[in-house]
C-alpha cells in the first residue's frame, strides 16, 4: 500500500470509531512503518513488547526514534517473574522451550492489548516469511480485533529505499551484522542473506507466536 492509501484507510477506522493501535519490535526496517504512523497520526499507541531480554543497543534506539518521530510509545511486558520463566533444570526457557518463552513474554502481554482494542496495524511483509506470505492485508485476529498489514506487499529493497529516502536512522546492531533483532539469546547475525535466518538459530521456529498465535486462521 501507499502512503496515501494508508492514510486513507486510518482515518476510515478512526471515522468509525475505531482504537487503533501498533507494535514495533525497533529494528531498522520496522521504522518505515512508525515513520509513516508519525506523519499521519502520531497519538496512535505504539506497545514496544519489551521481553526483558533484549539487547540493550534496541532500548536506547526504542528512546531515540521516540524523540525523534514524536510517538506515543507503551511498554507491554510480561506478568510472570523471569525468575518462574526457568524449566525445571534452572534454565531459562528459551533454551528449552522457546515457544513458551516467546508465549509469556510477547504474545500474552499483547493478548490483552488487542482485548482493549479494534484494529493492530502490523508491519508484516509477505517476503519475510511463508507464514506471512499467506497473509491478507485485513485479517482477523482474537477479540474481535482487524490486523491491518499496509506493509505487506512492501519488498526489503523499497524498505530501504525509503529509509534512504527520508534519511531515517538505523538501529546500531546493522553495522555490526545484524539484520533482524530479536531478543539478545536468540539472536544471531544475518546467515546467507536471509534477515530471518538468525532468528532462533538452529531451532525450528522462525515465528515468534504474534503472527500465528494472535490470528484467526482463515478457512480454506
Amino acid at each position: 500500500m501507499k502512503f496515501d492509501e494508508i492514510k486513507e484507510k486510518l482515518l476510515q477506522y478512526k471515522a468509525g470509531g475505531k482504537k487503533i493501535f501498533t507494535t514495533s519490535s525497533f529494528q531498522s526496517h520496522s521504522l518505515v512503518l512508525l515513520h509513516i504512523i508519525s506523519r499521519i497520526d502520531p497519538e496512535i499507541p505504539v506497545y514496544f513488547i519489551n521481553t526483558g531480554f533484549l539487547f540493550p543497543e534496541t532500548i536506547q534506539f526504542k528512546d531515540q526514534i521516540a524523540k525523534e518521530f514524536g510517538l506515543n510509545i507503551i511498554d507491554a511486558k510480561s506478568t510472570i517473574p523471569k525468575a518462574q520463566q526457568k524449566d525445571a533444570n534452572g534454565n531459562f526457557l528459551f533454551t528449552s522451550d522457546p515457544d513458551y518463552c516467546c508465549f509469556l513474554n510477547k504474545v500474552q502481554p499483547l493478548d490483552s492489548v488487542l482485548a482493549d482494542n479494534d484494529v493492530w496495524i502490523n508491519g508484516v511483509r509477505a517476503d519475510q516469511s511463508a507464514v506471512r506470505k499467506a497473509m491478507d492485508i485485513e485479517q482477523a485476529a482474537p477479540h474481535n480485533v482487524i490486523r491491518f498489514h499496509p506493509m505487506l506487499d512492501w519488498s526489503k529493497q523499497e524498505i530501504y529505499k525509503y529509509i534512504k529516502d527520508y534519511k531515517l536512522p538505523r538501529h546500531p546492531l546493522e553495522a555490526k551484522g545484524y539484520d533482524s533483532i530479536g531478543c539478545e539469546p536468540c539472536t544471531r547475525k544475518m546467515v546467507l542473506g536471509d534477515e530471518r535466518s538468525a532468528r532462533w538459530f538452529g531451532m525450528k521456529k522462525t515465528e515468534c507466536g504474534l503472527n500465528t498465535d494472535l490470528v484467526v486462521k482463515k478457512d480454506k
